[in-house]
């Protein structure tokens, strides 16, 4: 048989083997890296046995006291980094700019080499971790996502508020108003995403309560489970009951919905 090299110069057979050596070198160091990655290609699902960061996203109005005190909470309990987002301007403006202030926290986590990232969102902010999901959540999905008390399907208030007081209902406001467009375009969760919704039934903000309501997720209405807890809107991010069942949710056990009420 011919040896393929015998008709090549000393100096072309140099460069045609140094040119393969390269091209193994190319494949070796591509496959080192997807197997030593914690989150595995860009858009395969996160390490689901290895928590990384917790990013909270607030809702209307961008107040982050309340979340604050849970993200504490989450620190002291689990030992892992938990971040409050703030948001554009005062958290009134469009959601889907919004949305984009989650994409560059969760850009900015897996930069720094985090295995996965749990995503957090209240009232407003868990329409905004909807909105990522659906945008961009495909690039570098979130492990888990828990919403509180999270207007899914918009909110009567936001309806009323625009209808009483024309011009008074800022952007946000106005798509959070049930049909809106940009609630309408939302498609459904992805398969396999672990995603908690909860909201109290003493709801005076997200009208009616059940708008938190999501198919796909683990659902739990706070008083079918703790039907003593008198808990508002404004007190999810700080009740015990609600703050056990985000440890739980974001633990490693696999989400369900809890049969009783639990304490942190």
């Amino acid at each position: 048989m011919r040896n393929p090299w015998s008709g090549l110069s000393p100096r072309r057979r140099l460069l045609v083997g140094g040119a393969g050596v390269v091209v193994v070198a190319g494949l070796v160091a591509a496959v080192l890296t997807a197997a030593g990655s914690g989150t595995g290609p860009r858009g395969g699902p996160p390490a689901p046995d290895r928590p990384g960061p917790v990013l909270l996203v607030p809702g209307y109005g961008g107040g982050r006291d309340g979340l604050l005190h849970l993200a504490d909470r989450i620190h002291r309990a689990t030992g892992r980094d938990a971040q409050v987002l703030t948001l554009l301007g005062d958290g009134t403006g469009d959601l889907e700019q919004q949305a984009g202030v989650l994409a560059d926290a969760v850009e900015r986590a897996y930069a720094d080499g985090a295995p996965s990232v749990d995503v957090i969102g209240y009232s407003a902010g868990g329409v905004v971790a909807r909105l990522w999901v659906a945008r961009d959540g495909g690039e570098h999905p979130a492990r888990r996502v828990v919403t509180l008390g999270a207007p899914m399907h918009g909110t009567d208030l936001a309806a009323a508020g625009g209808a009483l007081v024309p011009g008074a209902c800022p952007t946000a406001c106005q798509q959070l108003v049930p049909g809106s467009p940009l609630l309408r375009r939302l498609p459904p969760l992805p398969a396999g995403l672990p995603w908690l919704s909860v909201w109290t039934q003493r709801d005076e903000t997200v009208t009616p309560p059940e708008s938190a309501r999501l198919e796909g997720a683990v659902n739990v209405a706070l008083q079918g489970i703790c039907p003593a807890d008198t808990a508002a809107h404004g007190d999810l991010p700080t009740d015990p009951a609600i703050t056990a069942l985000v440890l739980r949710a974001i633990g490693p056990a696999p989400l369900r919905a809890p049969e009783t009420c639990l304490s942190s």
